[in-house]
């Protein structure tokens, strides 16, 4: 049976009016209107974009508006994998899903002041707010509640292990922008709750954040350097389900942690250093279904950075769309041990990513799949497999190199190795050439294979073809077509 959750919206959220967003699941005679959030998005002119999130089950029908426009001559909507093909006329776009999507709808070619439509599955297994073990912090629809962090944090010592502390729909803020939360907890924000301030996860086991709200950091400054979600030193963390809008330092901040898996989350940004999700030291990581939009690097694999030293293992990235207003969409390798032997970070794997935007006139931070091996790291084994580049404003497409970027690296690296590139394609034009290259014979690159690699629609055979350009120490370099 069809079903539609649209979730409330408390009084004082910041929303957007460039659209109207109607809803109506199969069967039903009535549409629902939803309202949309506010997002800000691309750091060299911060533009506002719009947001809106439900849940549905069966099939839905989504009806869009557009107040300040007179007339919708064209509509995009992307990924454009998911192959969504919208009705329009003059005055409005109808389109149908049935099954959960993350989506850009871009009215008249216009992507910065776009709508981010998520819609997701209806969730299972949802907390009882009244059970045992379970912080109920209600919220209010009408006015915003303010959260003691240490009344918090002495409720929930007093009990039980695998306690909830669960967040209702309304603005909570949090004292001092920050919850810091303990081993043992799950903490559930509700669809239509907003938290102003940060997670910090630091030494704990055994945490998972969910739901269907937003952590909101809109409000405070670059050089705040908030971050929505910190994990450090920590194991056996979950995060799913949850909006991330605006922080101005990292959506996600993993470091020296393990056994870390993110699942169907969004996030958005407008700042420098606003990275998506940036995993230092660490070992098996999953990042899963997630839209990240982000004025910094979307992705960032690390060795070695501040309070965390170690070699980086078993990463998976699988079934996001990546959109870099600014830098890199993903980028392995800058930072490691350099005042001892550097770090090793293998076992890296990206699949089934769509890449939305690569939006950089910088020459060293260049790549929608960039490897830059610097502070003596050694990268090997890193696979890219089912990857769509759409259309993108300015850089490469791939940047493999060893290399001493005076901005981060005392040292260069030592080497990379070992990568394959596979069913990878570029549907875009005039994009930088991409490079291969080490740095010394002693710091090379070697054992490179593309596989399947399409350019505009077309099997390519060379890496002449491909736009590919080798420099210096690079070997066995192989690109092959099976298709």
């Amino acid at each position: 049976m069809a079903a539609i959750i649209n979730y409330p919206i408390p009084k004082g959220a910041v929303l957007q009016q460039d659209f109207c967003v109607k809803l109506r699941a199969e069967g039903d005679r009535e549409w629902q209107e939803t309202a949309c959030y506010q997002v800000k998005v691309d750091m060299h002119e911060v533009r506002k974009a719009s947001m809106v999130y439900f849940d549905f089950s069966g099939t839905v029908d989504v009806e869009i508006t557009c107040p300040s426009l007179y007339h919708i001559y064209q509509v995009d909507i992307r990924p454009l994998s998911a192959g969504i093909k919208a009705e329009f006329t003059p005055k409005f776009i109808r389109f149908r899903l049935d099954h959960p999507q993350k989506l850009s709808v871009e009215v008249n070619g216009e992507r910065f002041h776009n709508l981010h439509l998520f819609a997701g599955a209806i969730p299972a297994n949802v907390p009882d707010p009244n059970g045992d073990e379970v912080l109920f912090l209600p919220g209010d629809l009408n006015k915003p509640s303010i959260h003691r962090t240490e009344e918090m944090t002495l409720q929930v010592s007093g009990m039980k292990k695998n306690r909830t502390v669960y967040f209702g729909p309304g603005i909570h803020y949090l004292e001092e922008c920050t919850m810091r939360i303990p081993s043992d907890t799950d903490v559930y924000l509700s669809g239509g709750s907003i938290i102003v301030g940060t997670f910090i996860l630091s030494g704990v086991e055994n945490v998972r954040i969910y739901g269907r709200g937003c952590l909101y950091l809109a409000r405070f400054e670059r050089f705040s350097g908030l971050n929505a979600v910190r994990i450090s030193h920590s194991k056996n963390i979950r995060i799913e389900g949850i909006h991330l809008i605006n922080p101005p330092h990292y959506s996600v901040y993993i470091g020296g942690s393990e056994e870390v898996w993110i699942e169907d989350i969004t996030t958005f940004s407008c700042e420098g250093w606003s990275d998506g999700i940036d995993m230092m030291s660490s070992r098996n990581v999953t990042v899963k279904n997630c839209f990240l939009r982000t004025s910094d690097d979307c992705i960032a694999i690390y060795g070695r950075r501040w309070d965390y030293n170690g070699n980086v293992s078993h990463i998976r990235i699988s079934g996001c769309s990546l959109w870099a207003d600014v830098a890199h969409p993903s980028i392995i390798g800058t930072h490691g041990d350099y005042e001892q032997e550097g770090n090793i970070l293998e076992d890296i794997r990206f699949e089934n990513l769509d890449i939305l935007e690569h939006r950089e006139h910088q020459d060293e931070y260049l790549g929608c799949l960039a490897i830059n091996a610097g502070d003596r790291n050694t990268i090997r084994n890193i696979t890219y497999e089912n990857i769509r580049i759409e259309p993108f404003v300015h850089g490469k497409i791939l940047d493999f190199q060893v290399k001493c970027n005076p901005d981060y690296n005392p040292v260069p690296g030592k080497g990379i190795h070992h990568v394959s590139v596979k069913n990878v394609s570029y549907s875009g034009c005039g994009e930088v050439p991409s490079r291969i290259c080490g740095y010394s014979r002693e710091f090379s690159v070697s054992d490179i294979v593309i596989q399947d690699f399409c350019v505009r629609g077309e099997m390519v055979h060379t890496l002449e073809e491909a736009n590919i350009l080798t420099g210096p120490y690079a070997d066995g370099i192989e690109i092959i077509s099976l298709s």
